[in-house]
């Protein structure tokens, strides 16, 4: 098996080289066999080859089982053109992939319900997966753009657009993966207001009602939910949703687990086509160098990489079951609230611990 890694810009090449040692273990002491590439992308890319994304290593993807990205951007690269941005290059990825579904658990470890800002009865056993539609809505939508009008004012604009189809793959997605948890989707948008919201709503529906009748399904619109995640975030099991509201509620969500360093994440495509990995936290570029970003988030895409693309569930849980044993045992990083008999370590500290369960 092939796996790409992408470092980036960031924290990214940091957290990655824990990945990397991860899997150094994992094919040392449990047969994985995973053969590693590494490519650019985002500002380094730029830096290289004077675009976000070179043609060659979207090859490099396509013809790899999966992909798994550290993080992009930076001030570094503020002022460049829109197309030329860190983050077009994460775009371009996803689109040259067809990846239409990213999931995002949002999962609160028990050595953690303390370092979330939420009271400990409120998130303790808390396991959401946000299933987001990534390659359309408004993100994706045309026309756009800034015009001057007549008057010589400025007017911005973006367009928020779905298709059935669309909709569609993406809700076969999450009723799916719903069937292998509690069996529950709640389809978040805004039919209140939005014609695409109402489509999206309408085509949900019929789909639930034609394919998937041993799910049960719920509609909330998007204001609501965001309240719902604060106030009683154990309610959902699987929430639905479009790209632009996926983008603020899942990471909404992910602060609940108590940091942004601990939640990976996928984006899938069609059966057959090479999946792309990432944590969520971003590239952090005031951190960046020091030595003291968390691993966790990368190491456990990592994780999710070897559940849906790599066919090793086994080490998948092995993986998982390394991370929350060495949460157990104390290890933070300075992203994570510490308490009594807890070990401050670093990126590298913190990888090393992981591995040497994972190798035991």
């Amino acid at each position: 098996m092939k796996l790409l890694l992408l470092p980036g810009d960031g924290i990214g090449p940091e957290v990655l080289a824990e990945v990397r040692r991860v899997i150094d273990g994992l094919n040392a002491h449990h047969g994985l066999g995973l053969n590693v590439e590494n490519g650019d992308i985002g500002g380094a890319s730029l830096d290289r080859h004077g675009t976000p994304l070179a043609p060659h290593v979207l090859e490099m993807a396509k013809a790899s089982d999966a992909v798994l990205m550290g993080a992009v951007g930076g001030p570094k690269w503020q002022g460049v053109s829109y197309e030329l941005r860190p983050e077009q290059g994460l775009l371009n990825l996803r689109k040259g992939l067809g990846l239409y579904a990213n999931l995002r658990p949002a999962l609160c470890f028990p050595a953690l319900a303390d370092a979330s800002t939420l009271k400990r009865d409120v998130i303790d056993g808390l396991d959401i997966l946000f299933v987001r539609e990534l390659i359309g809505g408004v993100y994706f939508g045309e026309p756009r753009g800034i015009e001057t009008l007549p008057d010589g004012t400025k007017r911005g604009f973006n367009t928020q657009s779905y298709t059935t189809p669309e909709i569609e793959r993406v809700a076969r997605m999450a009723f799916d993966l719903a069937r292998q948890r509690e069996g529950r989707v709640c389809s978040v948008e805004k039919a209140n207001v939005m014609e695409s919201g109402l489509l999206w709503r309408e085509t949900v529906t019929a789909l639930h009602a034609r394919e998937y009748g041993d799910v049960a399904l719920s509609h909330m619109y998007a204001d609501n939910c965001a309240m719902q995640l604060v106030r009683d975030p154990r309610q959902f099991d699987v929430i639905l949703t479009d790209n632009l509201f996926g983008d603020i509620l899942s990471d909404a969500a992910a602060m609940l687990t108590g940091s942004l360093g601990m939640l990976p994440s996928a984006a899938l495509g069609e059966p057959g086509l090479p999946g792309l990995y990432e944590p969520i936290h971003g590239s952090a570029p005031d951190i960046a160098g020091k030595g003291i970003a968390n691993p966790c988030a990368a190491i456990l895409s990592l994780a999710m990489a070897l559940r849906y693309q790599l066919g090793r569930p086994d080490l998948a849980d092995l993986t998982e079951k390394a991370v929350s044993d060495v949460l157990d045992a104390g290890y933070r990083t300075g992203d994570l609230l510490g308490g009594e008999d807890t070990r401050l370590v670093g990126t590298e500290g913190m990888g090393r611990a992981i591995t040497e369960r994972i190798s035991a």
